[in-house]
């Protein structure tokens, strides 16, 4: 499903459950262990799709491991995603040649829960979203909106280092079109000699889940 909302330069690996005995590089093994010593399924999942994505965009094995934020560090030469939520996990990678920066997010596709709009929107944003409601279809839009800014924040992290609030971009989706743009309202990266004012992305809702994509062509 997600290869739908990104580029063909985008090599897609997904799956809707953790399959079993699956091996991981011994550093990543390290760090797929969580707080109470158990092993994480949706890391280990997500770290066997972004192997297979690689795979298929023909670069040699080699772990993925977490940097800073605990965003995925790619090989040399490599930019991507990695998400996951109950019933999906997906990777997606591309060439740097191709793709300055990808972000993806996948969440259940329910309401968010009570009191949290207010946290992670702004006031424009939250009008916005009353006017979706108003429309026939049957879309969690606030939640829509919380994976779109996941999305976002996955896709600014890698060139920047730095965090992005909730707050710091102002999200418009377009319900006819299943695109988003993103203004950013903090001062942006340089990209190709410009500074970056924003995201432009894609979304789908379907078989129960909210799907996410952010591309930014090199």
């Amino acid at each position: 499903m997600l290869a739908e909302l990104l580029p063909a330069t985008v090599i897609v690996a997904e799956s809707s459950s953790d399959p079993v005995g699956v091996a991981l590089h011994p550093d990543e093994e390290r760090i797929a262990v969580d707080a109470l010593g158990r092993r994480s399924p949706e890391f280990v999942t997500g770290r066997h799709c972004a192997h297979r994505a690689l795979r298929r965009l023909g670069v040699p094995p080699s772990p993925v491991l977490s940097g800073a934020g605990g965003a995925p560090r790619w090989p040399p030469g490599v930019v991507g995603s990695i998400t996951h939520c109950p019933g999906y996990r997906a990777a997606a990678v591309a060439r740097a040649a191709d793709m300055v920066t990808i972000g993806i997010d996948a969440e259940p596709g329910e309401a968010l829960p009570d009191g949290v709009l207010k946290l992670v929107s702004l006031p424009q944003e939250r009008a916005e979203l009353a006017g979706l409601a108003r429309l026939s279809r049957p879309v969690p839009w606030d939640k829509l909106l919380f994976s779109a800014k996941e999305s976002v924040y996955k896709a600014w992290f890698p060139l920047t280092g730095r965090w992005l609030g909730f707050m710091d971009a102002r999200l418009t989706i377009d319900a006819d079109r299943g695109t988003f743009d993103a203004r950013l309202l903090v001062p942006g990266p340089t990209v190709g000699g410009r500074e970056l004012t924003g995201f432009t992305g894609r979304w789908l809702a379907r078989d129960g889940l909210l799907l996410t994509a952010v591309a930014l062509p090199a």
